[in-house]
């Protein structure tokens, strides 16, 4: 299965708009993951119409009209995803991350996670932790990047890719 893994897009308090090469990426996927801060309705909406399956939270600066739930799970081929934002500083959100995961499935999941506008794919406490940084290069980030990943019998391989 094709994942596509984006976060932190900020359309439109933070960029004009989802770049093509995204949207090209999230077509193509099987399963698009978003771990929030879309920061309008319409940009959900957007990424959904795109969006073969999709599987979404709500950031921290998502108005309440960002209907979505502060924390999902997707299964996925035999491995089981834990989607939430993160929050607080930089300063052991790893660990943060990988305690909600394990809170929400236990251990054996991967969390997705964004917040901080940062790449991260490490193991945390036996959790491996994949952060795609900002989708949009939405301040502070400096690079527009996502994740793509393939999950074939319950192993995942991720690949980041970054803006033209």
């Amino acid at each position: 299965m094709r994942l596509a893994i984006l976060s932190d897009t900020h359309v439109p308090g933070r960029a004009d708009g989802i770049p093509p090469w995204v949207e090209a990426r999230v077509r193509e996927a099987d399963l698009v993951i978003h771990a929030g801060d879309f920061d309008s309705p319409a940009t959900l909406d957007r990424l959904r119409d795109l969006s073969a399956r999709f599987v979404g939270v709500r950031g921290n600066i998502d108005p309440p009209s960002i209907d979505l739930p502060f924390v999902d799970i997707a299964e996925v081929d035999g491995l089981t995803f834990v989607v939430t934002h993160g929050t607080g500083t930089r300063t052991g959100y790893e660990s943060r991350v990988a305690d909600a995961v394990r809170d929400a499935a236990g251990d054996g999941a991967v969390g997705v996670a964004g917040h901080i506008h940062e790449v991260v794919d490490e193991v945390v406490d036996g959790v491996r932790v994949l952060n795609p940084g900002t989708a949009t290069a939405a301040n502070p980030g400096d690079d527009a990047t996502m994740m793509v990943g393939t999950v074939v019998d319950g192993s995942l391989s991720v690949e980041v890719v970054r803006g033209d």
